[in-house]
């Protein structure tokens, strides 16, 4: 497929600088720029590749300011990162999509597939199963029994939904993600672990991602929560009976434990460590390897752990990496102090007779023992 400029900048609402004709067929990063492509510019730090770039379009920042000019046609736009994700949404969806189910794969007799969906080789859809329409499922994924899929998702190779679980519209999930495996349940006895049965599930409201291997357990009672909109990347644990909030997003390695509620549009870096049973509130984000053994209120940017404002954060780093240092500077001190100690002459301790009058109070910036001395 092929675009000009000039129809790429109608679709995202752009203004053009350069050719409106320029004809692009690929997308490329901008230090990969090629003749044919269209490459998009959102970071600073790159700035210095436009100059050189080979693509034939760069998206940019309507503030960006260059010193010189380009080569490339640009398109400038509000926000050029969510720009080229609209691009590339509407790339995708060109896509023509594979329909029909395969001989191989197995459907059980009670279960339901919509139009248009379709269900690969050796993909397993069980008993009760409902799946909605313009479904994809992929080879080996497996959809368990009274499951039930809305229209529109993406079940990607090895994925598994456990029984009873609830996928909402337009989810994907990704290769080797679990939904609805067991939470970790154990009840110690003077004999070992006896197991608790998980009889909950998990429900997965609409416009939901899950990245590959990812886990999300089922609930003991009741259900495990991933409210609409929420993103997370692969290799992420989400525990029994937590409730992550709507637009949440989870960068890779993030760990929640059992019954914690996270609230809507929070951000968790890589291998952000949640606690069990704690809450967190609206729009917190936490930085990579921050841990949370505690509740957090709303709207607070955080680091470390037990995770703390970034400004004391990064002024308790500089001071960390100075400790030995000081140790140092401390050490001498006391060495100091000692010999101080030992060269110094005491004072003779005074004597008051019995008897005698009170002594006046010295004056300001006087000696009490020379007043003493004169009463």
């Amino acid at each position: 497929m092929e675009f000009t400029a000039q129809q790429i900048a109608q679709m995202i609402g752009g203004r053009i600088e350069g050719d409106p004709n320029a004809v692009i067929n690929a997308f490329a990063k901008i230090e990969e720029g090629k003749p044919g492509a269209i490459s998009f510019l959102s970071n600073e730090k790159y700035t210095h590749y436009i100059y050189d770039t080979q693509s034939s379009v760069v998206l940019i920042n309507d503030d960006v300011k260059l010193d010189r000019e380009v080569s490339a046609t640009l398109i400038r736009v509000k926000n050029a990162y969510e720009a080229v994700a609209q691009l590339l949404q509407a790339y995708e969806s060109m896509k023509p999509r594979k329909k029909g189910i395969d001989p191989l794969a197995f459907i059980a007799p009670t279960a339901t597939v919509g139009d248009d969906c379709y269900v690969g080789a050796f993909a397993y859809i069980g008993e009760g199963a409902k799946i909605g329409k313009n479904c994809q499922i992929e080879p080996h994924a497996v959809i368990g029994e009274r499951v039930t899929v809305g229209d529109d998702c993406i079940v990607y190779s090895n994925a598994v939904v456990y029984h009873d679980c609830r996928i909402g519209s337009r989810v994907t999930l990704h290769a080797g993600s679990v939904i609805g495996a067991d939470g970790f349940g154990f009840a110690p006895t003077e004999h070992g672990y006896d197991k608790i049965p998980q009889i909950g599930n998990v429900v997965i409201e609409d416009d939901v991602e899950i990245g590959a291997n990812s886990c999300v357990d089922r609930s003991t009672m009741g259900s495990t929560y991933v409210r609409k909109g929420v993103k997370i990347d692969n290799l992420v644990q989400i525990a029994h009976n937590t409730d992550i909030g709507q637009n949440t997003v989870m960068s890779a390695q993030v760990g929640v434990a059992g019954s914690t509620k996270i609230g809507e549009w929070c951000m968790f870096g890589g291998q952000v460590g949640i606690a069990g049973h704690i809450t967190i509130g609206n729009r917190v984000n936490l930085g990579a390897q921050s841990g949370a053994p505690g509740s957090i209120k709303d709207n607070q940017t955080l680091l470390g752990t037990p995770p703390m404002d970034t400004r004391a954060f990064f002024r308790s780093q500089v001071i960390y990496q100075r400790l030995p240092q000081l140790y140092k500077e401390f050490e001498a001190l006391k060495e100091e102090v000692e010999e101080l100690k030992k060269t110094a002459s005491p004072q003779p301790p005074l004597q008051i007779e019995r008897g005698s009058k009170p002594l006046p109070a010295p004056p300001k910036g006087g000696d009490i023992r020379t007043e003493i001395v004169k009463s």
